[in-house]
């Protein structure tokens, strides 16, 4: 195995868009591998794909998706809106793990496109981090905040308003505050994941879902649903799915606020 597993396509990219210095988040080079690898699945399953083709595709997507091969992703974060770069990054390197008789259009990039698959692996890495780590962290400091507000029921202090003393409170109240706050969050994060996993996959270049097998986007959720335990749809409508990002903006919103106010206390904002 070479040390560059990448092809010309990827290099030309590398100098188109010397722009960060920063490549795409990790997250979404492994939902790339995963994707790839449950399209060639789907697509030997359907009959479309030789199914030794099939397999090594996969294999080489897995490992992608392992975060075995992240050094191969070069590719500045800033680039094409559709993120026609990383999707061809991802197939020259599939293809060059794969083997000889892999070719990285015709049969990794089967019944795909950049404008489909980029977008699905953004959100499936957004979808993936928040079920996973996010919400399970912000339960676990809502609890935490609970039992400050039980130990400090009988802690009673001034109350702060306009940056003056004010009438008396006790810790214990404040932090119950705390707690309320982070459970909003919560709310207001998980309101959004349905949304958010729904994908475009299936819709090809511009929705219309042309040169791609009709079962193909439903094999493909499938898969990707039983291996991660995400909840993964298609989407209401393919023209919308593949025009914007709201859901990821929608989603942006509860994740990136602090809840707390107070200058004086810890936020958990990352």
């Amino acid at each position: 195995m070479t040390d560059q597993l990448w092809g010309g396509e990827t290099t030309k990219a590398v100098d188109n868009f010397p722009v960060s210095g920063e490549p795409i988040p990790a997250p979404v080079i492994h939902w790339l591998g995963r994707i790839k690898a449950n399209a060639a699945r789907t697509n030997g399953a359907l009959g479309l794909l030789d199914r030794s083709i099939a397999e090594k595709i996969a294999r080489a997507g897995d490992e992608i998706g392992e975060g075995r091969h992240d050094q191969q992703f070069p590719v500045d974060v800033f680039q094409t809106g559709s993120g026609t770069s990383s999707n061809m990054n991802t197939n020259e390197v599939i293809a060059n793990l794969a083997g000889e008789d892999v070719h990285r259009n015709d049969h990794v990039n089967m019944g795909q496109s950049s404008n489909d698959v980029f977008p699905s692996a953004v959100h499936l890495a957004a979808l993936d981090q928040v079920t996973n780590d996010l919400i399970p962290a912000m339960q676990g400091l809502a609890l935490e905040l609970d039992k400050r507000a039980e130990d400090f029921r009988d802690v009673v202090k001034a109350g702060r308003t306009h940056l003056m003393d004010a009438v008396p409170v006790t810790l214990g109240q404040e932090f119950g505050g705390y707690a309320s706050q982070v459970r909003h969050g919560l709310d207001r994060v998980g309101a959004t994941l349905e949304r958010v996993g729904q994908i475009p996959l299936g819709g090809t270049a511009t929705g219309t879902g042309l040169n791609t097998h009709p079962d193909f986007a439903a094999g493909v959720r499938q898969l990707l649903e039983d291996q991660s335990g995400l909840t993964i749809s298609a989407p209401h409508d393919p023209f919308e799915a593949q025009a914007n990002r709201d859901a990821l903006v929608e989603l942006s919103a509860p994740s990136r606020s602090t809840p707390f106010r107070s200058t004086r206390s810890p936020t958990t904002s990352r």
